[in-house]
């Protein structure tokens, strides 16, 4: 298996613990305020980036090395900047809007050039 894919899949690995442990916490304090933050470091970063170290494993030898470096990349930092940052400001804090406008847009970034990388593989399908 290639670097690229098993760079998301320790990454994703990571915040799949990292949000299992959060939910472990909320559910013994009794405070979900920060569900929703939650559900995005789990969706964007255990989920989508299994998903997409998934897709690089798949295709191999044929996977874009440049562009699958830069969506690992994106997409990582994406995910474990835009948790944190919503948690914040759920918890009260809106200094921290701005964090959550700009990582969103990495995390956006991330999802784009994946994209553009599964829509190049098709050029490459025998």
């Amino acid at each position: 298996m290639s670097r690229l894919s098993m760079a998301f899949f320790t990454v994703g690995a990571l915040c799949g613990l990292i949000g299992m442990g959060w939910g472990v916490y909320m559910g013994a304090s009794h405070d979900h305020s920060t569900f929703p933050a939650h559900a995005h470091l789990n969706l964007l970063g255990w989920v989508s980036l299994f998903l997409m170290g998934g897709f690089y494993a798949f295709l191999g030898d044929r996977a874009p090395a440049k562009l699958g470096w830069a969506n690992f990349i994106l997409s990582a930092v994406g995910a474990i900047t835009m948790a944190p940052a919503l948690a914040l400001l759920l918890k009260g804090n809106p200094g921290m809007e701005p964090a959550v406008g700009v990582t969103s847009l990495i995390a956006f970034a991330g999802m784009i050039t994946f994209v553009v990388a599964v829509l190049g593989a098709w050029r490459k399908t025998a």
